[in-house]
């Protein structure tokens, strides 16, 4: 099933809400942004999970240089995040955001999340985009947070989509979906790997969501510029269609 064939997103006569959600580590904007901007308006997303956006010098610039290329607005997090940020189309209203910073390991990077809460429809979602450690260790402990962070958002539902760098079955993958379901499990869809972009042989990115949301589809798209995917980033975008009901 190509993109194309992918339920749209739209609000069901009862209120609940189709969503397309996207989750992509862009690598710092190191690469060809332009084909970045073109894989991302190609899956059409209501809301976009990024990794490593920009973090220093004129980090904001950068942010919304690409939402405004993407069709979208920044919705939250990059630097204040320690990387990770949202975006959003003009559909979602904003009710709240909140950048999170996690616990520092010396010698280890600053790990963080991007947190907002939105409406769509008659849906409120709760949305966070994370980037797990390379430690186990660290990664295990974050995974944790990462809960209770979804605990605290105060929503209904929630989604939770990043960067986890470690595989399924890994300890921090497993402690998230024991109250998560992982998407591409739940409604498979497209193609499984996720990194490396140019010959992608694992899959280290994924799309959660708490029970009550219903996954319709998941998974890396298929369809799309090969040459763009190769080039925009060092990941493949994961792509999940969801219907969230009615507060």
């Amino acid at each position: 099933m190509a993109i194309s064939e992918l339920p749209n997103s739209r609000t069901e006569p009862d209120g609940s809400a189709v969503v397309r959600i996207l989750s992509y580590n862009v690598r710092s904007l190191r690469d060809d942004e332009d084909a970045l901007a073109r894989v991302i308006r190609a899956c059409a997303p209501d809301l976009v999970c990024v990794q490593e956006a920009p973090r220093f010098f004129r980090w904001r610039k950068h942010a919304a240089r690409l939402a405004a290329k993407s069709d979208l607005v920044v919705l939250g997090g990059g630097a204040t995040a320690a990387g990770p940020l949202l975006l959003c189309s003009l559909r979602a209203t904003v009710e709240h955001t909140e950048d999170v910073l996690l616990p520092l390991t010396p010698g280890l990077h600053r790990r963080g999340l991007a947190t907002a809460v939105v409406r769509l429809g008659g849906a409120r979602l709760g949305v966070i985009s994370c980037h797990l450690s390379l430690s186990e260790r660290e990664r295990y402990a974050q995974a944790g947070l990462v809960l209770d962070r979804v605990a605290g958002l105060g929503t209904p539902y929630a989604i939770v989509a990043g960067d986890l760098n470690e595989r399924p079955g890994g300890p921090a993958w497993t402690r998230l979906t024991k109250e998560l379901q992982e998407g591409h499990a739940t409604a498979p869809w497209g193609t499984t790997p996720t990194f490396p972009a140019s010959a992608p042989d694992r899959r280290i990115d994924a799309i959660l969501a708490t029970p009550g949301v219903e996954f319709l589809a998941c998974g890396v798209p298929t369809g799309l510029d090969r040459a763009d995917l190769h080039t925009a980033t060092d990941h493949l975008p994961v792509l999940a269609v969801v219907r969230v009901p009615a507060a």
